[in-house]
């Protein structure tokens, strides 16, 4: 890397494929799908208006590859299919491939398993590495252990969607590996304590994630795009630590992947959205001593990723300044900077900073801090309040994703009771539909 790096410098990935600019739409749970849990017009529209935006890379929210446990009610799932035949739904997913890159940028297609993180109102059945419940606001019940032969299941769910993905248009996919869902889950010692070769060990809690990076390799071929999205730290106690992240990340290099997403948290310990947890089972990191890393949630980890990582390197987590932005990529800290919230209040928010007519991308937190509304204090001790919080802050913005899916301007007027409202209301009529279609 060079100091003549810039936001606007393409990025050529390991596959040959060339990225346009360095500023990419990090995935967003979307809950547009219809009651198939097929791609919809929504979709299209909303993807057609981010690739406006000028964004070099979009990646979209959770599609499932098991439409029995789902992250919430309106993800988009595909269903297993012969490894060279077509899932019901592929015309809609063609639809959102073409309108997600009208303008040249790429669209990956982020493949995930919700596992233990699914909701009661999705299901009952959750499934994981082994049967430790998320104690969460009562909202999800216990997991059951995987066997085996579903692991394995699994993996070929993975790399078929994958090639799914590339038939579709999509022109890359990006594995999920972190934030507690199903692969990120088997890296943890808190939620993996198998004794199996899915267990024990770093070695073996890695194997699911690095066998399944591995068959989508093979699935999709060596020119198309292989992301993974890793946690860099749990933030929790006993959990997928960052040495270990280290490790795995090493062992990544081996399976030739062409871009590292680096985030971090659980549903416990929601870091991703810049939130701590249970402090009972919170890990807490070394104090963050300067301006740039309080902006930027995982930057300091990324330093140390960077020395052992082989590929271009992409963090996401509360990158808000252009100055910052900038500063990180003629440095060479990282090739890719993910932009979430600031995107679902102004789309344009990627074209605005790479021709510098903004220096801010504004998410309007200050909007959402609740002590300020007179609701809840963000301080509070008590968890569930806590997370009433966190809940809050992301219904407010899937509103906004709502509102631009349907072509609506934003609703910066919107309060958070009334998102936090609408969101569960939605939630809970979405599942109601969609187990009537069972």
């Amino acid at each position: 890397m060079t100091d003549s790096v810039t936001l606007d410098s393409p990025l050529t990935l390991p596959c040959g494929a060339v990225i346009p600019n360095r500023l990419a739409k990090a995935a967003m749970t979307e809950g547009l799908a219809d009651s198939e849990l097929h791609a919809t017009e929504r979709h299209q529209r909303l993807y057609g208006r981010w690739s406006d935006g000028g964004a070099g890379l979009l990646i979209t929210g959770n599609v499932m590859i098991d439409r029995t446990v789902l992250e919430r009610p309106g993800n988009v799932a595909i269903d297993p299919a012969p490894s060279d035949g077509e899932p019901v739904g592929m015309a809609a997913l063609r639809a959102w491939a073409r309108e997600g890159t009208r303008n040249g940028n790429h669209l990956w297609m982020q493949i995930s398993h919700a596992g233990r993180q699914s909701p009661r109102y999705v299901t009952t059945k959750p499934v994981g590495p082994s049967e430790v419940q998320l104690e969460l606001m009562g909202n999800y019940a216990r997991p059951r252990a995987l066997s085996d032969a579903e692991i394995r299941d699994f993996i070929e769910r993975f790399a078929n969607v994958a090639r799914i993905a590339r038939d579709a248009g999509f022109t890359g996919v990006q594995v999920h590996g972190a934030h507690g869902y199903l692969l990120s889950s088997f890296l943890s010692p808190v939620t993996n304590q198998r004794t199996d070769q899915w267990g024990g060990s770093l070695a073996n809690r890695a194997r699911f994630l690095l066998e399944t990076v591995r068959a989508v390799r093979e699935r999709v071929g060596s020119d198309f795009p292989v992301a993974v999205k890793l946690n860099s730290d749990d933030f929790r106690k006993g959990g997928f630590s960052h040495e270990e992240c280290l490790k795995v990340v090493k062992w990544l290099n081996d399976e030739g992947i062409d871009l590292l997403e680096i985030s971090g948290g659980t549903y416990e310990q929601p870091r991703l959205l810049g939130h701590s947890g249970d402090e009972g089972t919170a890990h807490e990191p070394e104090q963050r001593a300067s301006t740039r890393a309080r902006e930027a949630y995982f930057l300091e980890y990324a330093q140390a990723i960077r020395e052992v990582c082989q590929c271009p390197l992409m963090v996401t987590g509360g990158f808000r300044s252009r100055s910052l932005m900038e500063e990180t990529l003629a440095n060479g800290e990282l090739d890719m900077i993910g932009l979430g919230r600031p995107l679902c209040t102004d789309p344009d928010t990627p074209k605005e900073l790479i021709e510098g007519r903004i220096d801010q991308a504004v998410s309007h937190e200050q909007r959402l801090r609740l002590a300020d509304r007179g609701w809840l204090s963000p301080a509070s001790p008590l968890m569930p309040l806590k997370m009433i919080n966190v809940l809050g802050g992301q219904a407010w913005h899937y509103q906004q994703i709502f509102h631009l899916a349907d072509g609506e301007p934003v609703d910066l007027n919107l309060s958070v009771l009334g998102a936090f409202g609408r969101y569960f209301g939605y939630e809970l009529s979405t599942a109601f539909r969609l187990k009537r279609t069972k």
